[in-house]
């Protein structure tokens, strides 16, 4: 358990009420036992009985992306605020109706791209629109881990399983971790840290070429170029390289030619990283044309920026930017969730719906052109739908 004041935080708090698992009540027992969560929390063994506390003010959705779509509106239904862990959804026309639902219910509602609550993400927004590094016009951005496919993943694993929407731009790793709120856990295979892969290039790409301008400003992509590398062995992507063209520069909304672009790549098979030492350099260059921000560890979970002035108009800075008391920074994240409900926001400014089902399009493109398409069951936008 990490407490918000050991991070600062002494506007909110948190607590986890209840964990629901599909399989069972005791796995949700062992869950709230194996995660140490303080105090009265309420096991239950379907998401019908979690959705139906009158405790419950907030559900995290953690299960595979594959089944977001039917949880969150499980949950929107019964009149819950959600928190939906990233892929958003399986395809933009679920997102579109999850957001709509939400509006239309007046609930909360916001993807749970963690990177964007980060202390060093803020503070590399902040340099790209106080103008740092001058007009932003090339991103590079890489979340890729190196492992043996055939022997890790085989044909079943979640990762390369088109049951369960895998492959490496959609699809996310997970470890146990637990995140605090006034919450409540939607879980299936043990819950959740998001090592999510290609998504978190996008991310990248996003909140330094599209968010750094004022909302009114921004502008979807104008075009988009994707390949992928099919996997053999279930058809799954494994590698995903992507080049996008945005009509404007950032902060100051530049005309063409003041177009901007970004590379943004995953794969499953090479790793960013090597040796986990940050030999490999940055996973993230941001380049403008007074200077360059280099983020340095992994994609998901930075620890690290470089700020490098054009020669002659500044000195090169390193900042560090640590996780305290040895927490993965999801609890920046939740503190988001807190203060907008607090604050009665049906979403979060940092990441706001608008721009999840403009990333959402994208990822549709990409597929499109990649001829990536999951089963009819998981592209499908009717509600309820058995899985």
């Amino acid at each position: 358990m990490v407490y918000p004041n050991t991070r600062g935080a002494s506007d909110i708090s948190h607590s986890v009420v209840a964990v629901a698992s599909s399989s069972s009540k005791p796995r949700a027992e062992k869950f709230i036992s194996d995660t140490g969560i303080p105090g009265s929390c309420v096991a239950y063994g379907s998401y019908e009985e979690l959705v139906a506390d009158s405790n419950v003010d907030v559900v995290y959705v953690a299960t595979p992306h594959s089944h977001h779509f039917q949880n969150a509106m499980l949950a929107l239904e019964a009149g819950k605020n959600v928190l939906c862990e990233k892929a958003f959804t399986v395809n933009a026309a679920q997102t579109k109706i999850l957001c709509e639902t939400a509006q239309k219910k007046s609930l909360f509602l916001m993807e749970a791209v963690w990177t964007r609550y980060f202390p060093l993400s803020v503070q590399v927004r902040e340099l790209i629109q106080n103008g740092a590094i001058g007009e932003v016009l090339r991103v590079m951005a890489d979340n890729s881990f190196g492992d043996d496919v055939e022997v890790q993943w085989g044909t079943k694993h979640r990762m390369v399983n088109m049951d369960l929407a895998g492959g490496c731009l959609l699809d996310r790793m997970s470890s146990p971790v637990l995140l605090v709120l006034p919450f409540a856990f939607v879980q299936a295979a043990g819950l959740i840290r998001s090592l999510a892969v290609g998504i978190y290039s996008l991310t990248w790409v996003f909140q330094t070429l599209y968010h750094t301008l004022p909302r009114a400003q921004r502008k979807p992509p104008s075009a988009i170029s994707a390949h992928m590398t099919p996997y053999h062995l279930t058809g799954a992507d494994e590698a995903t390289t992507i080049l996008l063209t945005f009509p404007t520069s950032t902060p100051s909304n530049l005309q063409h030619p003041g177009q901007s672009q970004a590379v943004a790549m995953t794969h499953l098979r090479v790793s960013t990283d090597p040796d986990e030492h940050n030999s490999s350099g940055p996973c993230v260059r941001i380049q403008g044309t007074k200077g360059e921000i280099q983020v340095y560890g992994a994609a998901f979970q930075p620890e690290r920026y470089r700020l490098i002035p054009k020669k002659g108009e500044g000195e090169i800075k390193e900042v560090e930017c640590p996780f305290p008391d040895s927490g993965r920074g999801m609890y920046w994240e939740a503190d988001e969730v807190a203060r907008c409900l607090r604050d009665c926001k049906l979403e979060s400014d940092t990441m706001p719906l608008e721009e999840s089902i403009v990333i959402m399009e994208v990822m549709d493109e990409v597929r499109r052109q990649g001829g990536l398409a999951y089963p009819e069951k998981i592209e499908s936008t009717v509600y309820p739908t058995r899985l």
